[in-house]
């Protein structure tokens, strides 16, 4: 693979989750009864800061939880027999409640769906609403966001790779092309 562009810097991220946040709350008008919940392993980190801007905006420490689709996704036997089971941390009782499910790039929508299936093994929530940092298109089932840091439309050959500090050391989003 090469690089072949820098569509985020650390700035963009910082403004594209500010604008979310701010979506978030005017959609559900205010907060109350809303819980944040990060996909597994970069969507934690997205929804930790989410956390973090919407408690800066409503004085709102929301709940956040983490949600492991390890053994949900339909491509597992495709992936390596070791899979391990991070596990799924949700902070309350999610039935009634909105949950604001956030992933750092949405494609083909499989890793939502097997969120969604995750999620309701856990309880019925009143809502649930998407929350992403890239669009990518190339969606393969009916699954749009609520929330959209930034569309990119992308080939299939191109890769969309998101980096955190938390994991990667820096914030950016970079678009890769297959050789």
């Amino acid at each position: 693979m090469i690089n072949k562009s820098v569509i985020m810097d650390d700035a963009a991220i910082r403004r594209a989750l500010t604008r979310i946040a701010h979506e978030i709350i005017e959609r559900n008008k205010g907060v109350e009864d809303c819980i944040i919940v990060g996909i597994k392993t970069r969507g934690i980190y997205l929804a930790e800061r989410l956390v973090e801007r919407i408690e800066m905006i409503e004085n709102v420490k929301l709940p956040v939880g983490e949600l492991d689709i390890t053994f949900y996704r339909d491509d597992l036997q495709h992936k390596s027999e070791d899979a391990v089971l991070q596990g799924t941390q949700l902070p309350n009782d999610i039935n009634g409640k909105t949950v604001i499910l956030v992933d750092d790039v949405l494609f083909t929508g499989r890793t939502v769906r097997a969120a969604l299936d995750a999620l309701i093994d856990n309880g019925r929530p009143r809502m649930i609403q998407l929350a992403v940092l890239v669009d990518r298109g190339h969606r393969e089932l009916p699954i749009r966001p609520d929330f959209v840091g930034k569309n990119v439309p992308t080939s299939r050959t191109e890769i969309v790779d998101v980096q955190l500090a938390e994991v990667d050391a820096m914030d950016m989003v970079t678009i890769r092309q297959l050789i």
